[in-house]
């Protein structure tokens, strides 16, 4: 997400960067570009305007202009006004002091409504919450169903009353949840293909019945400045409580992010960055900006990987890398770990230092990775845990039950081997950074 806007504020701010000293006609060309940069992501054109205005009066300043690095400090000044644009903090989603909270999903059709009900409620029954989702969508063919099937992936329970009215059928569900000891109930309501009379008439109905803790609307990010024409419609009418912007994973612009929070007064309060029911996350300002500007998410990093990796396999494994007795056992545990924080392309991008569009000739093959793990689990416990063991006709045995070749078999001993060699030089107390560069890993393609 937000590649080709990265790019071009890396790009503006190279110009800054070439300069030692910069005077005040430097930054107003600088920030004509910024301000192309913006317009091109789709941004809405009211909230550039005022961005290019603020960023302006800042990096004019004594305080940049007089600066020993006022590239650095331009940037710095755009990273925090970026902040403030999108909402400066992250708004967790309110919960009621009276349960059940009743959290009203709502948007056009298609937004991903649905799915991100179910997504939402997954997210907060891993937190410990007991979630109820209601379907009150009776229009969209196979809605009903759909929900049901998404609830049962997350394990999550659906209450349904077939094509009926759904004001009634709010109603019924929020008395479900009380009798049945549920603490959130997530309403999944109709879209449409547009804002219209009717449906806002039936929204507004469900929302005096039921009384939401919170209206989330749902947003296609892909949709561009549409998406924030939508939401202000949404917002004037349901007066919505907060944003969750969907599709963030694929060729978005990025527009939408930088313009609702400014244009609605309204927080984005989550983000969906994938299909599979996890790949949700909540919405942090100060993050996404340092994403934009290529700065790395570490934070985001670490609170994935505390969520994929298991505190006794990590200790373990501490054990054994201190001994010396790392198998090819432990490396396809950590195989399935790393599998488990998400999209590997978007991992990357999180690494502080990697720049804009760097990661382009560098894509990550996440087959090579099925293929490692197919080609270790075609390996006998002892060989896993003897990898010396493996010679020519067990590697040939190998290859056919894994469907690879013995290349690709000898290819990935060699990587295990060299993990190991550097391990051993780490845990000796020499420098492994040598091994470390000539270690290719097996999903990089």
């Amino acid at each position: 997400m937000f590649d080709n806007l990265s790019e071009k504020l890396e790009k503006a701010f190279k110009k800054f960067r070439n300069k030692g000293k910069l005077t005040e006609s430097d930054v107003k060309e600088g920030m004509r570009e910024v301000k192309l940069a913006l317009l091109e992501a789709d941004v809405n054109f009211k909230v550039v305007r005022e961005f290019i205005k603020s960023v302006t009066e800042r990096a004019v300043g004594s305080e940049v202009l007089e600066s020993l690095l006022p590239a650095q400090q331009i940037i710095k000044i755009v990273h925090e006004e970026l902040i403030k644009l999108m909402g400066e903090a992250n708004n967790k989603l309110q919960i009621s002091s009276k349960p059940p909270t009743v959290i009203m999903m709502v948007g056009l059709q298609g937004s991903g409504k649905t799915t991100h009900s179910a997504k939402l409620a997954g997210m907060y029954k891993k937190q410990g919450k007991r979630p109820l989702l209601v379907a009150c969508d009776v229009y969209r063919p196979a809605a009903i169903d759909q929900l049901k099937v998404v609830g049962g992936q997350i394990d999550v329970p659906v209450f349904e009353m077939g094509l009926g009215n759904p004001v009634e059928i709010a109603k019924a569900g929020l008395e479900h949840a009380r009798r049945h000891g549920h603490d959130m109930v997530f309403i999944d309501t109709a879209g449409r293909l547009h804002v219209d009379e009717v449906l806002m008439n039936e929204l507004c109905s469900i929302k005096e019945n039921v009384q939401p803790t919170e209206i989330i609307l749902v947003v296609d990010a892909m949709t561009g400045q549409d998406a924030v024409n939508v939401a202000s419609s949404f917002n004037e009418q349901l007066d919505i409580t907060g944003v969750l912007l969907s599709k963030l994973d694929g060729d978005t612009r990025g527009g939408a992010a930088l313009s609702i929070r400014h244009v609605t007064g309204k927080p984005i309060k989550f983000i969906g960055i994938g299909e599979k029911l996890d790949a949700i996350e909540p919405f942090h300002p100060d993050r996404m900006a340092s994403r934009i500007l290529g700065m790395g998410d570490v934070l985001t990093l670490i609170e994935k990987a505390q969520q994929a990796f298991d505190d006794k396999k990590a200790e373990e494994l501490e054990r054994k890398l201190r001994e010396n007795t790392f198998t090819l056992t432990d490396y396809l545990d950590q195989f399935r770990q790393i599998k488990k924080m998400g999209n590997l392309d978007q991992l990357m991008g999180m690494i502080p230092g990697v720049k804009p569009g760097q990661l382009k000739d560098a894509k990550i093959d996440e087959r090579a990775m099925a293929r490692t793990e197919a080609i270790i689990l075609s390996m006998t416990v002892q060989e896993r845990e003897h990898p010396n063991l493996l010679n020519g006709s067990r590697r040939k045995r190998i290859a056919a039950g894994s469907g690879t070749t013995v290349e690709e078999v000898n290819k990935l001993i060699k990587q295990y081997d060299m993990m190991n060699n550097m391990i051993k030089q780490f845990s000796s107390g020499k420098k492994g950074m040598k091994a470390m560069k000539k270690m290719k890993m097996p999903f990089m393609m």
